[in-house]
């Protein structure tokens, strides 16, 4: 499989097979509110009357987010996940529901995906510089490149009522999926509250539901690694769809030999990735499951990438460094969704 032509220099629009038939309610206006969370910023657009209290709907997100936070962050002490971390072999622990469902769906793309991503990179995440302690940007760092095991997630054991064991030597991490579940559990809270035509973004990953007031989709710019200049523009519309993107230009650092070294690592080698593939970007109506899939198809590389994205119909967009050029290409899945401009 080759994925699908791109034709160079052509601007590009992504447009859903399926478009909603609820227009937001007459008289609507767009409210923007933002805020900071999990390390990075979070923004909202909501549809919404005139009349909407923004601050109590602020507050409504924060507190979602913080929750979350509390549950999941690995750069907290206080966390869920540092107290699964610090378990002796054989503990159990009772993981709140969302953490519990992240655990799920991230154990499920790890089995699926062979590997590619992996829950339980914590261990190799400290030791390259990416996580609290022994940061990259500190004095005197140095990376350890020890090899490290390979596969702690096959290790891990629930009874299905959320509690999880801790096989020994298992730190769990879960940078990738984290936000994009958070994305998710923010907009399943706001349309509790009647809420259903928004857009909402927390740290590059977006989704969208229903329409803005005119009737349109909420059109977003795919992103693109910051040096691709020469690649035409992508612009996506979400409307029951979200969107999340992996590259390694994101975060990284050169070591002592000049090598830049990737944030995203490869779980099966416990080291960063290193190959052409600059990024790519997942579409799917799960924010958490498009988050994870990125991280997955990226540690693959653009071949078997590409491959697996077939196999499992998964919609993603890959862009690849081809010396000193670019190119692009969308899996079978995303045919559907390509409209030239």
């Amino acid at each position: 499989m080759t994925g699908v032509a791109i034709a160079a220099g052509r601007p590009i629009v992504l447009l859903p097979p399926a478009m909603p038939l609820m227009t937001p309610p007459r008289q609507s206006v767009l409210h923007r509110l933002s805020g900071h969370s999990m390390g990075t910023n979070w923004q909202l657009v909501l549809v919404a009357p005139p009349s909407l209290v923004v601050p109590d709907v602020a507050t409504r997100v924060q507190g979602v987010l913080d929750e979350l936070e509390r549950q999941m962050s690995h750069w907290r002490e206080d966390s869920e996940l540092t107290r699964f971390n610090r378990l002796p072999p054989g503990g159990w622990l009772a993981l709140s529901p969302d953490f519990d469902a992240v655990m799920r769906l991230a154990h499920e793309i790890a089995q699926s995906s062979a590997g590619a991503f992996d829950p339980a990179l914590g261990d190799a995440v400290e030791r390259w510089g990416f996580g609290p302690a022994g940061r990259y940007d500190s004095p005197g760092f140095k990376p350890d490149e020890r090899p490290s095991v390979a596969g702690a997630w096959r290790r891990l054991q629930h009874d299905g009522s959320g509690q999880w064991q801790q096989p020994g030597d298992c730190r769990l991490d879960l940078s990738a999926i984290a936000k994009g579940h958070a994305v998710d559990a923010v907009v399943a809270a706001l349309r509790a509250e009647g809420h259903h035509h928004l857009l909402f973004e927390l740290g590059g990953e977006l989704r969208g539901e229903g329409l803005k007031p005119d009737g349109q989709p909420w059109w977003v710019a795919l992103e693109r690694p910051p040096a691709a200049g020469t690649l035409p523009p992508l612009r996506v519309a979400l409307t029951g769809q979200a969107v999340a993107t992996s590259g390694d230009y994101r975060q990284g650092y050169l070591d002592g030999d000049g090598r830049w070294l990737s944030h995203t690592l490869d779980p099966r080698t416990g080291r960063p990735v290193a190959h052409g593939l600059a990024s790519v970007s997942v579409l799917d109506p799960c924010c958490a499951r498009a988050d994870a899939l990125a991280t997955a198809l990226f540690v693959m590389g653009l071949e078997e990438g590409r491959r697996w994205a077939e196999r499992h119909g998964v919609a993603a967009w890959f862009a690849l460094r081809d010396g000193a050029s670019w190119r692009e290409s969308a899996s079978p899945a995303l045919a559907d969704w390509m409209d030239e401009g």
